[in-house]
C-alpha cells in the first residue's frame, strides 16, 4: 500500500488524548478525517483546526459508541467516501470491585470498547479488502495481558481486542490490508480521570505525553507492524507479562490499581 497523501482516515475517539494526537498526525501528512466522539464542540474545534492548518477535508460525526447502532450509522454516513484508514480509539475504563459496580455502565464500557470495535472493523474491511489496501489500528493496552483486579472488564475488554487483531492480522496477511494493535501504558489522557485512578499507583509512576504514544503507534500502523507498545518499559511490561503466573500478575495490577 502506498501512504500518499489525500486518503481519509476514520478516527473514533478522537476529541481527546491518543484520538485527537493521531488525527493530527494523519492530517500532517495530508489525509483528510472522519473524527467521531459525543463532544460535539470539541470535535468541530478540533476539526476546524485541522482543516485550516493542514488544508485538509474533515468530516465530524457526532455519536456515543455505547449505543448499538451508532457504527452502522457512522458508516452510512460515510458510504459516498472510501476508508483507507480505521482508527478504533474510543473507548473507557472504570474503577472498583465488580459486584459493586453499576452493570450498565459495564455493558456500556464493552458496547464500546468491543462491539463496536468489531462493528466498525467489520463495516469497514470488505471494502480495503476489494481495494486491496487499508491499514486498521485498534488501540488496546499493556493492561490486556494480564488480569485487573478493581478494573476487571476494562483490562478484559482489552485482551479482546490484542486477541481479536493479532488474529484479523494473520487472516489478512498478503491482501494489502494491515492490522496493528497499539498497546500504550499509562498514557497522560483523560482517561485516568474518567476512571477515577488518578490517585492509584499506577498514575504516580512515569506517564507518557499522549502525543508520543500516539507518534508511536502512527509510526508501526504505516510500516504495517502487528503490535507496538510505546516505551521501554511498556515492552519489558508486556515481555515479562508472558513469563509470570496469572496469579501474581493479578496481585500486581491490583496494587498497581488501588488507591489506598
Amino acid at each position: 500500500m502506498t501512504d500518499s497523501p489525500g486518503k481519509t482516515a476514520l478516527v473514533t475517539g478522537a476529541s481527546a488524548g491518543i484520538g485527537r494526537d493521531l488525527a493530527e498526525l494523519f492530517a500532517r501528512d495530508g489525509h483528510h478525517l472522519a473524527l467521531v466522539a459525543r463532544n460535539e464542540p470539541r470535535l468541530r474545534e478540533l476539526a476546524a483546526k485541522l482543516g485550516a492548518q493542514y488544508r485538509v477535508n474533515v468530516d465530524v460525526i457526532v455519536q456515543d459508541l455505547s449505543v448499538a447502532d451508532a457504527p452502522r450509522r457512522i458508516f452510512d454516513s460515510l458510504q459516498t467516501k472510501s476508508i483507507d484508514y480505521l482508527v478504533n480509539n474510543a473507548g473507557f475504563g472504570t474503577h472498583g470491585p465488580f459486584a459493586q459496580s453499576d452493570l450498565s455502565t459495564q455493558l456500556g464500557m464493552l458496547q464500546v470498547n468491543v462491539t463496536a470495535l468489531t462493528h466498525l472493523t467489520r463495516l469497514v474491511l470488505p471494502e480495503m479488502l476489494k481495494r486491496g489496501s487499508g491499514r486498521i489500528m485498534n488501540v488496546a493496552s499493556v493492561a490486556a495481558f494480564l488480569p485487573g483486579p478493581l478494573m476487571a472488564v476494562y483490562y478484559a475488554s482489552k485482551a479482546y481486542v490484542i486477541s481479536f487483531s493479532e488474529a484479523l492480522a494473520n487472516e489478512l496477511a498478503g491482501s494489502g490490508v494491515s492490522v496493528t494493535a497499539l498497546c500504550p501504558g499509562p498514557t497522560k489522557t483523560e482517561f485516568q480521570k474518567r476512571a477515577g485512578i488518578e490517585d492509584s499507583l499506577l498514575f504516580k509512576m512515569r506517564v507518557m505525553d499522549s502525543m508520543t504514544a500516539a507518534r508511536i503507534g502512527y509510526g508501526a500502523m504505516m510500516r504495517g507492524r502487528r503490535s507496538v507498545a510505546p516505551g521501554f518499559s511498556n515492552k519489558f511490561s508486556v515481555l515479562a507479562m508472558r513469563f509470570l503466573p496469572r496469579r501474581a500478575t493479578a496481585a500486581m495490577a491490583r496494587r498497581l490499581n488501588d488507591s489506598r
